[in-house]
């Protein structure tokens, strides 16, 4: 077993073991977790779930809820399924071997009421200089965003819920993508201080919906004061708040 790091999640309500190196959950992990909203008894599906930093942090703030994680990567795929039993959440949460790539009939599951996912932000190896191997699946999707949107709308029921963090530069992807297949979109856009552009965009929508897309008010993570995060955003990381969605 390659090394690893046993890290506290959510000011300790979760205890996460993930590589040493490698792809490490870090902000967009928890931003991600932050913006799922679902409601008790409902079904949730993470695509790429990785050791589970999003998963199992989702799971923490939404105890009433149920969590699938979907994963192609054996190493990572151990490693959730290793901290779901240090979390003791086996009842509500689990993992499977699957792919993008793959029809998400193939995994034999029934539609979800949510699904989300933090995909890889670069679709060509050539745009980026080479990652570390480790990290590499981390940051190159090799079948394309045009993969995981697909099969995020087909993972979710009808007024399901589609949940992404990405590139705030690949948000006319995100968005010529999620038109043939979900409507209702919300964006959210994430800057590191308020008068810089926003990097990253969290884009939820719904599948069949109608409503307008909705711009709403950045989420602005750092004052030029000081400090290492604004204070709704430390909120936000210790799991005192949630990032809330505009009603329908």
């Amino acid at each position: 077993m390659d090394a690893t790091t046993e890290d506290a999640v959510l000011d300790g309500r979760v205890r996460l073991r993930q590589p040493t190196r490698g792809y490490r959950a870090g902000l967009d992990a928890a931003l991600l977790a932050a913006a799922c909203d679902a409601k008790p008894g409902q079904r949730v599906l993470e695509a790429g779930c990785g050791a589970g930093g999003a998963l199992l942090a989702a799971a923490a703030r939404r105890p009433d809820a149920r969590f699938t994680g979907v994963e192609r990567d054996p190493k990572a795929l151990a490693l959730a399924r290793e901290n779901i039993d240090l979390n003791g959440f086996g009842e509500r949460v689990t993992v499977i071997e699957g792919d993008v790539a793959t029809r998400f009939s193939a995994l034999g599951l029934e539609p979800f009421d949510a699904a989300f996912a933090n995909p890889p932000f670069f679709d060509d190896p050539d745009s980026l200089r080479g990652p570390a191997p480790e990290r590499r699946a981390a940051w190159v999707a090799d079948d394309g965003l045009e993969a995981w949107i697909g099969f995020l709308s087909k993972a979710v029921k009808e007024g399901g819920s589609i949940t992404v963090i990405h590139r705030a530069d690949r948000l006319g992807d995100l968005l010529a993508l999620l038109a043939t297949k979900a409507g209702s979109v919300q964006i959210l856009p994430i800057q590191p201080f308020a008068d810089e552009p926003a990097k990253r965009v969290l884009v939820r929508a719904i599948k069949t919906g109608k409503a307008p897309l909705r711009l709403l008010p950045a989420l602005v993570l750092h004052d030029r004061d000081g400090g290492k995060h604004r204070p709704q955003v430390e909120a936000i990381l210790r799991g005192e708040a949630g990032l809330g969605w505009a009603a329908p």
